[in-house]
This record gives structure tokens, C-alpha cells and sequence, in this order.
């Protein structure tokens, strides 16, 4: 369709996402210009951010299989515990909420209170991605607050440094900032 220089058009277009890798989608719209021949303009648009979290759905591995992955997967994000939130079960909610991600160390297994967490969580992209991570943590005697990691692992960079950054966010939004 022809426009001329004081109308303007609408277009719609179907974007198809093949993986969660960056969370960015980039592109650029390329259009004839009337009465000049072979010749095309560009217009490249803003990057479109797509949330992680809406490709991340929790899943379920035995623990031999998590540990196969734990050891094949090359990039790991290892993210410092920083939170207001001094219960650690309330903390491992926390997070399993703000990724996605199905906790699969048993429930009797974080039952008590001995001072120390650790659990293992798995998630799966719609594209079939895994995401491995590993949570441990302390509660610090003279403070009570929590001290400790969380490591990442995937096979690929992006999801794992996605995973971190939506972690770390959680983590500030959870504590106000």
C-alpha cells in the first residue's frame, strides 16, 4: 500500500520466539521507497524485552538426572543472598516463586531447624531449555539474617545469567528498593 507523506499506516506482525537466550528481540522494518528503483530504507526498532519468566515452567528429574545435567552444564551465575527475610523456608518460597522453578530435594528433608538449607531446583523452557539451581544457605546466629548462595546452572549463558538477574531483582523488590 502506498503512502504519501502526510498519511499514515498501521502493520502488525507475528513474531515467532525460538529461545530464551537473550530475552531481547531485535529487528528492523525494510520498505521500498516509491519511484526510485532498487532502492530500500531501514528502520530499526527499539529492542522488545521479553520476560524470562514466561517460558520458565517448573519440572521434575530424578536426582541422578540433575546431577548429569549439574555436571554437563558449562555457564553457572552464582548470586549472593540478600534479603529481609529471615525464615528460610520463607525465603526458598521467595524464590521458587520469583523463578518458576520446582524444588526437588523432599519436603521431610527441609523439615526442622538446624541453621542451614539446601535445596536443588529444576525448570524447563518451553523450548526445552533446563535450568538447574542449587540454594544454600545459613542463618547468621548473631544477626539471624540469611547468609548464602545461590548457583545457576544451563546450558546456555543467557539462561543462566536471566535466571541470576531475576533472582537478584526479586531480591530487591522483596527488600523494598
Amino acid at each position: 500500500k502506498a503512502v504519501v507523506s502526510t498519511q499514515s499506516t498501521g502493520t502488525k506482525a507475528q513474531v515467532k520466539v525460538a529461545s530464551t537466550e537473550t530475552g531481547i528481540i531485535f529487528g528492523n522494518i525494510v520498505y521500498d521507497v516509491s519511484g526510485v528503483s532498487g532502492d530500500k530504507s531501514c528502520v530499526v526498532l527499539n529492542d522488545i524485552h521479553i520476560d524470562i519468566m514466561d517460558y520458565i515452567v517448573p519440572a521434575s528429574c530424578t536426582d541422578t538426572e540433575f546431577r548429569k545435567m549439574w555436571a554437563e552444564f558449562e555457564w553457572e551465575n552464582k548470586v549472593s543472598v540478600q534479603s529481609n527475610i529471615t525464615d528460610m523456608n520463607q525465603y526458598l518460597d521467595h524464590i521458587l516463586t520469583s523463578t518458576n522453578m520446582r524444588c526437588l530435594t523432599p519436603k521431610q528433608a527441609l523439615d526442622g531447624d538446624c541453621g542451614f538449607l539446601a535445596a536443588n531446583l529444576y525448570a524447563k523452557s518451553v523450548f526445552g531449555e533446563d535450568a538447574l539451581a542449587n540454594i544454600s544457605i545459613e542463618q547468621l546466629s548473631d544477626s539471624g539474617a540469611l547468609s548464602g548462595h545461590i548457583r545457576i546452572r544451563a546450558k546456555s549463558q543467557g539462561m543462566a545469567l536471566s535466571l541470576g538477574d531475576k533472582i537478584t531483582h526479586s531480591q530487591k523488590k522483596e527488600a523494598g528498593a
